[in-house]
């Protein structure tokens, strides 16, 4: 009997001891480098978003911030080392909308589940994209594109920056939201994309800002629509898909950050509060906007509530849509 209860004894006195150990380990966060994954290659504008912050946030956590780039597979690549990593706030990861709330819907199988194996920690960035138009193109509005389509004049296209990117999708809800039914012709990016519709060679696309951004003050192309729920301040006279008619629309890209699940909730809170503050900081902010983006500090709890909300959305509009991707 008293051999049983000193094993007791012995065992709840290493489970303490264990508690101890977790509670003086997050007290002590960071206590080493912290790791943070991009999901995009070096110079793009994931990687110049993280470097922006990189220098406040070595500063407020008291840590070097290691960038370690892993692209590949739309974002699945990088998004799936953070998910398998040791849930202790050491190793975090930008992803984008289509390694978070798309590609779950778009592929047959995935090697993570965005919903279980991520913790949220705060929207980053929002990138609206534009509907734009050769200068050979009669139309003048949304309202002009869909009764085109409607009526069948002219040979109309769609471009995109590629089959399961954000354009793509935000392609695919316009022709939903109108029952327009234009044919959509995907490109490898939105410069490619763009760079045919100034030639007069597919009179539509839908692309990015910072990729069209000059073109369109240049005059080569014009803007029909904004797909944000505002109207972008880069661009302040385009109207918004919403404005144009079409009801309900909204589709952007956005950047958020995640860590392992699992990871303690006041690691996540000390870490959503290092990336706000660098956000919010105004040599930060000024960097995000310059790259055609706006800054989007949130909760985690709004974080993970709009991850939820987009892959709904989308996985709606893939549906109908009938749209698949081979892994």
């Amino acid at each position: 009997m008293m051999g049983r209860l000193a094993q007791l004894f012995v065992v709840a006195a290493i489970a303490q001891m264990s508690i101890i150990g977790v509670a003086q380990s997050q007290a002590n966060y960071p206590n080493r480098p912290i790791r943070l994954v991009v999901t995009f290659p070096p110079g793009g504008s994931t990687d110049t978003l993280a470097r922006a912050m990189q220098p406040h946030l070595e500063k407020s956590l008291g840590q070097p911030i290691v960038i370690d780039n892993r692209p590949g597979a739309g974002g699945d690549i990088g998004v799936d080392a953070v998910a398998k990593a040791a849930p202790d706030g050491h190793t975090i990861g930008i992803g984008a909308a289509g390694a978070l709330s798309v590609n779950i819907s778009l592929k047959d199988k995935m090697p993570y589940d965005p919903q279980k194996d991520l913790a949220p920690i705060t929207l980053l960035t929002a990138i609206p994209f534009v509907m734009v138009a050769g200068p050979g193109f009669q139309g003048k509005s949304l309202a002009d594109v869909v009764k085109m389509a409607k009526a069948g004049e002219g040979k109309l296209a769609i471009g995109h920056g590629g089959n399961g990117t954000a354009m793509h999708l935000s392609s695919e809800l316009f022709n939903h939201l109108t029952a327009a039914k234009i044919p959509l012709v995907p490109y490898k990016g939105s410069g490619p994309a763009t760079q045919d519709v100034v030639a007069g060679h597919i009179p539509l696309a839908i692309v990015d800002v910072p990729s069209s951004q000059a073109m369109i003050k240049e005059g080569k192309i014009r803007v029909l629509g904004v797909t944000s729920l505002k109207r972008d301040s880069h661009l302040p006279d385009a109207p918004t898909f919403i404005e144009g008619g079409i009801k309900d629309y909204e589709s952007i890209g956005w950047f958020g950050l995640i860590a392992p699940a699992g990871t303690p909730p006041d690691i996540i809170k000390k870490l959503n509060e290092a990336f706000v503050a660098a956000m919010n900081d105004p040599v930060v902010k000024e960097r995000i906007y310059q790259g055609g983006a706006e800054a989007r500090p949130t909760t985690p709890q709004e974080f993970g509530a709009f991850i939820k909300s987009e892959t709904d959305k989308w996985g709606a509009i893939i549906k109908a849509a009938g749209v698949k991707l081979s892994n």
